[in-house]
């Protein structure tokens, strides 16, 4: 009952330290006693679910793996819950609000991701893994060697993925609600820590369960409410799409000088065609893979299929779990859509500059506006719902990198498997806090860095490194140890070097010509002739920044003189003077926005250009980037597969051949793995 009552306070002393540094925010001060309470009757449930798994969690198996007692049903639900992100939840359906068919593009990449799962991975791993990844490579692997890279793999994609989560944390409470950066990151740390080291995975689990679904309950509220009005008919909501002047007007800002011989209808259809912004094919082939491959061989994901008791209660549970994702990324498409309709792209992006307020602000929207009670509780609603999701989320990555640290290495490398089972659960808590605190820490030191690459570069590291081990493993007779390491770290350390050599990398140079851009506008470019491009292939321009390198293109058209566009701070002293000149109520609430809007840019403009200030290079000391492609997948996913292929073929291990003829066996038919988690 202690601790109960110490969890309690806790979470009391979360919320209330969260209204005394509660500022500015999307909702208005005077309904932001709604969103705490909002807030407080979630963490106060999640708080008591802890408290009733705590007192049931007590050997390694219910820490690890809920006992194994998670029926299908509900492991769907929480593999759901563990699956859809703040990243799925408010940047998928911004992306759609902002660039309409590419930003559903990725709701179909993480989609078709779970086919692989289904198919190749649910079953066999459940069969022959105890908890870990490190117990799948290891049960025809050398034990120590397969544990050792696995779990160094783990901890880099769980950090990668954890550090997004913690970031993106901090800045969508802080925008939401206006709570300070480090107090939000600290709160979700908190909170966390509270479910795992208290709760293990059957907190985990539970917090996951209701966290999907208060995400799938406020996604169908707000597509009731959007798509309502047109009568719950796709036809006649894409044509409204289609007719919006908001989303011509977006169309038209994205196309720029090719929107003047378009019609407001064609502009309207654009945005339900590709290229708005996934402009480069090959980009989007090498995500695509990333995506699709990379959830296969998640750490936190794997671990799911260790909680169910049964291979058939596995492939339940990947199968309730893609018709609960694919029915939820089907309602990003009109939560997006109506986002860009109803909200505009204009006040999303001025909030948001990536899209991910569009869910909320259409919440607040569908509830009768920013001034309405109605409009504000659901905003407040659907605020708790993505704290909620962030917290879900990374109790679920922490409890990876913790089994890892943990059991597969205090564990299994250090203490040969021979720790007492009071031991090993000392040990995953130890961890757990330790992993905690770091996400913390983390979290608080990357305040203002772009990390939105770090998701996607997660999803690579694990398509590179882990899929490969454990697919080969798993269907190749001759895969073995000295295989499984080579292609795991060369996997790895190829999609970050090639992250690092790519322009997800800030680079001094670009980002204060674009600073400069803002603040003195574009100087008019004289008429260019027409030019025959045919110094090289497409393929290789896209991928490499080769010297003198252009795609090969047939001749161009000579292009016009292109007319000088003002700098930023000229657009503002305009907009200033003009402003007490208007009259119409409407006219002058778009001239304020617009006038916020500028001061923001300049003001960032100014903060970029102090920041590089004396600075040319990128961190590893490039001008600009060496690798053309945002996501590594494409070059790195080969190579991981290539490289276990390899080093396999070149050293052979007896072990891995011996035990061959029982993986076969026991990952298809099952037998002896539920004695797995008692060992």
């Amino acid at each position: 009952m202690r601790r109960y009552t110490h969890l309690i306070m806790g979470a009391a002393a979360l919320l209330a330290s969260s209204l005394a540094f509660a500022g500015a925010g999307a909702v208005a001060d005077e309904f932001k006693w709604m969103t705490f309470a909002v807030f407080g009757a979630i963490i106060a449930l999640t708080m008591y679910i802890t408290y009733r798994a705590a007192r049931q969690t007590h050997t390694t198996s219910e820490f690890y793996a809920a006992g194994r007692s998670v029926t299908g049903l509900q492991n769907g639900w929480a593999i759901a819950g563990d699956y859809l992100s703040a990243a799925s939840f408010l940047g998928i359906a911004g992306l759609i609000s902002l660039y309409g068919y590419d930003g559903f593009m990725y709701s179909v990449g993480w989609l078709v991701a779970y086919i692989t799962v289904l198919l190749v991975i649910a079953e066999p791993c459940r069969n022959i893994g105890k908890y870990t990844l490190g117990d799948i490579l290891a049960f025809r692997n050398h034990p120590k060697a397969s544990k050792t890279v696995a779990a160094l793999s783990t901890i880099t994609v769980s950090t990668f993925y954890l550090t997004a989560q913690m970031v993106g944390g901090g800045v969508l409470i802080k925008t939401l609600i206006g709570i300070d950066y480090y107090i939000s990151v600290i709160g979700v740390g908190v909170l966390m820590l509270s479910y795992v080291v208290f709760g293990g995975m059957k907190a985990t689990t539970w917090v996951q369960i209701i966290k999907a679904i208060l995400l799938v309950t406020a996604s169908i509220l707000l597509v009731m409410f959007t798509w309502g009005q047109y009568g719950f008919s796709l036809p006649g909501f894409l044509q409204a799409v289609v007719d919006d002047p908001k989303v011509q007007a977006q169309v038209a800002k994205l196309v720029g000088d090719a929107a003047t011989g378009m019609t407001p209808q064609e502009l309207g259809q654009r945005f339900l065609e590709p290229g708005l912004f996934l402009k480069s094919p090959i980009d989007q082939i090498s995500l695509g893979m990333a995506l699709v491959l990379g959830t296969a061989g998640m750490p936190h994901i794997l671990m799911r299929f260790f909680t169910v008791p049964t291979a058939q209660d596995a492939r339940k549970s990947v199968i309730w779990a893609m018709a609960i994702i694919g029915g939820f990324y089907v309602l990003t498409l009109f939560l997006g859509m109506g986002a860009a309709m109803n909200v505009g792209a204009g006040p999303i992006a001025a909030l948001d500059k990536g899209g991910n307020m569009a869910a909320p602000l259409l919440a607040q929207y569908v509830g009768g506006g920013a001034d309405s009670m109605l409009g504000n509780l659901f905003l407040a609603f659907v605020s708790a719902v993505a704290f909620a999701t962030i917290v879900a989320v990374v109790a679920g990555l922490v409890l990876a990198a913790a089994s890892a640290m943990a059991h597969d290495i205090y564990v299994g490398v250090i203490k040969g498997d021979r720790a007492s089972p009071k031991e090993q659960v000392v040990a995953a808590r130890i961890s757990s806090l330790i992993v905690g605190v770091l996400a913390i820490y983390v979290g608080i030191a990357a305040e203002g860095q772009n990390v939105a690459h770090l998701v996607a570069l997660a999803f690579a590291v694990a398509a590179s490194s882990n899929l490969p081990a454990v697919f080969l493993t798993l269907y190749w007779k001759r895969a073995n140890t000295y295989g499984i390491v080579l292609g795991m770290l060369v996997g790895a350390i190829s999609a970050i070097a090639l992250v690092m050599i790519s322009p997800n990398m800030t680079y001094p140079k670009a980002v204060m010509k674009d600073a400069n851009k803002v603040l003195q506008g574009e100087p008019a470019e004289p008429a260019k002739p027409a030019v025959a491009a045919v110094a090289a292939s497409s393929f290789a321009c896209e991928l490499f920044a080769l010297e003198g390198c252009v795609k090969s293109e047939p001749a161009k058209h000579a292009s016009p003189e292109k007319p000088a566009k003002p700098g930023a701070p000229e657009k503002l002293a305009k907009l200033q003077e003009t402003l007490p000149m208007l009259t119409d109520p409407k006219e002058i609430e778009t001239a304020q926005k617009d006038i916020a809007k500028l001061e923001k840019d300049i003001k960032k403009a100014n903060d970029d250009l102090a920041k590089m200030a004396g600075q040319t290079t990128s961190m590893v000391g490039l001008e600009k980037p060496l690798f053309l492609l945002k996501n590594p997948g494409l070059l790195s996913i080969p190579l991981g597969f290539l490289m276990v292929i390899v080093g396999s073929l070149l050293f052979r291990d007896k072990r891995a051949e011996e035990m061959w003829d029982e993986l076969y066996v026991r990952q298809n038919t099952g037998i002896n793995a539920e004695g797995a988690s008692a060992h």
